[in-house]
């Protein structure tokens, strides 16, 4: 059964003569009330999204033929707490408008809108956007920061506005198979680094300490997700990256409960179990994808996948070839891996 927390949605479940009016309805319970246009009449309404709560951070992918979304001063006192919308757009490019500001969206660019003011979000090819909402209250930052920074791109370029973006955009991209007890604590850090990324943006130099400070454990991780592949990753490597020394490394990731060794060799586990499920991952043998994600030993890394899914490696993806009635041959038929059965 999902989760209650994730809602599915597509308007194809409707008349066609009520697609449009589902869609503002759908928005509107995420975002507040807003007009959106579609092409010119006769054009089908097209629509589908996924919105999870993860404590106080809500996120929510949408896909649309919609080309431009409004929401106008007289909205602007909706019972909708006030809100930060974050946008983070998935391919193309959209424009942002807000006060005196505009600005255009390209992947990987952050842009952010407040709730409580007019906007608009226009792309003439449809909407494709992640967008988070995160309580204005949960950002812990003065309210005049935030005329300085709607609709204006978060500092592109950024080392810490990448990261952010890349972290946001895993989040997004798995937010709906997040389960189970623990789930909304993973809002507050995500909110945490985009604290730092504005205050950075803005230049506000205490400010920007702290958010950096509350925000280390967060970057260290996402450092190492981002460096998975490469089979040397190791304490020293992440230390350097982060200007301190291995020993401050380790208190903080005890501090945060974890360690770092498991981590890692978890994470490496997920994605190499997240490629044997793709139908042309078979064209390659289980010995690639593991090399590939960092595992040098190939009997270690048999015993070890065993041991966190209860199945070998060849095991797992033949259970989801399964799935895949058109999957393409095995790679690894006509090759023994004794160590990997």
């Amino acid at each position: 059964m999902a989760d209650p927390m994730v809602q599915y949605w597509d308007v194809q479940e409707f008349t066609p003569e009520d697609r449009a009016d589902a869609v503002r309805t759908v928005i509107a319970n995420i975002t507040g009330r807003v007009e959106i246009d579609f092409p010119v009449p006769g054009w089908r309404v097209e629509a589908r999204g996924v919105t999870s709560d993860l404590g106080p951070l809500t996120v929510c992918t949408v896909r649309s033929n919609a080309t431009l979304v409004r929401h106008n001063a007289r909205y602007a006192t909706d019972e909708l707490e006030p809100s930060i919308f974050l946008g983070l757009q998935m391919s193309g490019s959209s424009t942002v408008t807000q006060a005196d500001h505009e600005t255009r969206v390209r992947p990987g660019d952050l842009v952010l809108y407040q709730s409580t003011l007019p906007y608009i979000v226009s792309d003439r090819n449809g909407i494709g956007q992640h967008f988070f909402r995160i309580p204005v209250s949960r950002l812990a930052l003065p309210q005049a920061l935030f005329s300085r920074i709607s609709a204006v791109a978060l500092s592109p370029g950024d080392p810490i506005a990448e990261l952010t973006a890349s972290h946001l955009r895993q989040l997004a991209t798995a937010h709906a198979r997040f389960d189970g007890p623990g789930v909304e604590a993973l809002g507050q850090p995500s909110i945490d680094l985009l604290r730092a990324v504005i205050t950075t943006h803005l230049d506000a130099v205490h400010l920007t300490k702290e958010s950096l400070q509350s925000t280390l454990l967060l970057r260290i991780l996402e450092y190492a997700r981002a460096h998975l592949a490469e089979p040397g990753l190791n304490a020293a490597q992440i230390a350097t990256a982060h200007h301190m020394s291995v020993r401050r490394l380790y208190k903080i990731m005890a501090e945060g409960g974890i360690s770092l060794a498991d981590w890692i060799r978890t994470h490496r586990l997920e994605e190499c179990r997240n490629e044997f499920r793709r139908p042309t991952a078979r064209l390659t043998t289980i010995e690639a994808v593991a090399r590939r994600w960092g595992f040098t030993d190939m009997s270690n890394f048999g015993r070890i996948f065993r041991a966190a899914y209860g199945v070998s490696p060849r095991e797992w993806r033949l259970l989801t070839a399964r799935e895949q009635p058109d999957a393409v041959p095995d790679a690894d038929a006509q090759i023994v891996h004794t160590p990997l059965q």
